[in-house]
């Protein structure tokens, strides 16, 4: 058989599958196993993939739409992650539960010109998660690949081991007394923060303490809350949502503007004194003397201790709550450390504010889930935590080298800050353009990015926010190369 002329036939053929009328033709540019996830998870949710179908060989689909196999078998693989399908032998791949559909499955993920068009929505983050991309350079995402999996399903089987029945009831609200004791001892050990156990709140994460604290602001009258600038986006967002205003503060490369801060009149400020987000900057030793003052004259401190573990090429920076206990209010979180989907943080709050916010989280949630905390605290109290902490600490130190060197090679205009420590780098750039458009033109090409303009209120140099911790060497380097590539496209269009 002539192999040549059959496989020349075969190429002539338009791509495409009878299986869920799929048409590779329509994926965007970049990000074929998203795509491909997309389809069959929407396929699923609407019914045309019942649980019991069966899926195609891998071989065979990947044929059919004239992709490499491994685009195929990556979207499988996440589809079993996610716990839709499961292997079932020589009958293949089958579907064992459909997914929740957020949102009407028919809707397809936004495109790049609705994202980046105008101010940022409150759903702005959830948007850009859903559209599929080839490199997601978004920051903010730990290596999720490097959970310790063996080391919780270890504690987790220890925990359920020694559990008493009472253990599955309604749980202190305050959180687990052993994750407590655990947060105490952590951060004692890491941060120079010396707490009782007792003064700790377990949440979900920073967000929730944002949102019971600007509840607890909001009873006593406060109706703003100063903010950095740049600053998070997400969090101005958390605050807004209770009706309390974010006065921009600016950021140099001392940190905040305290006599900035003075000057307005706020009565609490919400900073990242560790490592700022999004600049990177280290609120310095002059600056951090000057913000405590202002606290000890009647001032609130609201700290968010951001990527202060994940530093490389630095001393640790102390943090504020070690110093001025009474007029600080502390949140931390393992998002970062180990994976946003656990939704656990801890809160350290001034006396005046404790019980307020116990409250608080007693009526928003009854305390978070208690099966969880135990198996942290045991990763905690064990050394696993930082052993775990050691490793991300070399992954990342050559990962965030990749970056800085691929924008060297492909954005040599690009001023860099923030490489010492954290999960993300913050570019700037020389010129009058829109960042949004920089943003925009990338992802179209399979790159997602954040613009600088998103976390900023006041006017800023064009600039990317770029995450670099949950990607390859290799997936770096091409990111960044396209990033070269758009942002010559979009100088040349002017």
């Amino acid at each position: 058989m002539d192999r040549s002329k059959d496989d020349a036939v075969h190429r002539s053929i338009t791509p495409g599958s009878d299986f869920l009328q799929l048409d590779v033709e329509r994926a965007p540019a970049g990000g074929l196993s998203d795509w491909l996830t997309w389809q069959l998870r929407s396929a699923m949710a609407d019914g045309r993939l019942p649980v019991g179908s069966r899926l195609p060989a891998t071989r065979v689909l990947a044929a059919e739409l004239g992709v490499s196999r491994g685009v195929v078998t990556e979207a499988y693989q996440r589809l079993r992650e996610g716990g839709q399908v499961a292997g079932r032998g020589r009958a293949g791949t089958v579907v064992v539960a459909a997914p929740v559909a957020a949102r009407s499955v028919a809707a397809s993920p936004a495109v790049p010109d609705e994202l980046f068009a105008g101010r940022p929505g409150v759903d702005v983050f959830d948007a850009l998660r859903a559209v599929p991309a080839r490199i997601d350079l978004s920051p903010g995402l730990p290596d999720l690949s490097a959970f310790p999996r063996t080391a919780w399903l270890r504690g987790e089987r220890a925990m359920f081991g020694e559990l008493p029945a009472t253990g599955f009831g309604y749980g202190d609200p305050r959180g687990a007394q052993e994750l407590r004791v655990a947060v105490a001892n952590w951060l004692a050990r890491n941060r120079g923060i010396s707490a009782d156990p007792g003064q700790v709140l377990i949440v979900a994460g920073i967000a929730q303490m944002l949102s019971l604290l600007a509840q607890v602001l909001g009873h006593d009258g406060v109706r703003e809350v100063a903010v950095e600038d740049p600053g998070s986006l997400g969090a101005r967002q958390h605050l807004h949502n209770w009706r309390l205003d974010t006065p921009p503060i600016p950021v140099d490369a001392q940190g905040l503007r305290v006599d900035e801060l003075r000057a307005h009149g706020a009565a609490a400020v919400l900073v990242t004194p560790a490592h700022q987000f999004p600049s990177g900057v280290v609120l310095d030793g002059p600056r951090r003397r000057e913000l405590l003052r202002w606290a000890e004259e009647g001032g609130l401190i609201i700290e968010d201790d951001y990527d202060a573990e994940h530093r490389y090429d630095r001393p640790p920076a102390p943090a504020l709550r070690a110093m001025l206990p009474e007029r600080v209010c502390y949140g931390g979180s393992v998002s970062k450390l180990l994976a946003p989907a656990l939704r656990v943080g801890w809160v350290l709050a001034p006396p005046g504010y404790q019980e307020a916010l116990v409250e608080a989280k007693r009526f928003a949630d009854l305390g978070n889930a208690a099966l969880p905390q135990l198996v942290l605290a045991r990763l905690m109290e064990s050394g696993e935590l930082e052993r775990h902490l050691r490793v991300l600490r070399r992954r990342h130190r050559r990962r965030r080298d990749a970056m800085i060197d691929a924008i060297r090679r492909h954005l040599p205009g690009a001023t860099v800050h923030g490489a010492a420590a954290g999960l993300h780098l913050m570019i700037t750039f020389d010129g009058a353009f829109a960042d949004t458009d920089l943003a925009a033109t990338a992802l179209a090409r399979g790159v997602k990015v954040q613009p600088l303009s998103w976390h900023a209120q006041r006017p800023q140099p064009p600039g990317l926010v770029l995450g670099y911790a949950a990607n390859t060497l290799t997936r770096i380097g091409e990111g960044v190369a396209v990033l070269g590539d758009a942002l010559r496209q979009l100088r040349r269009s002017r």
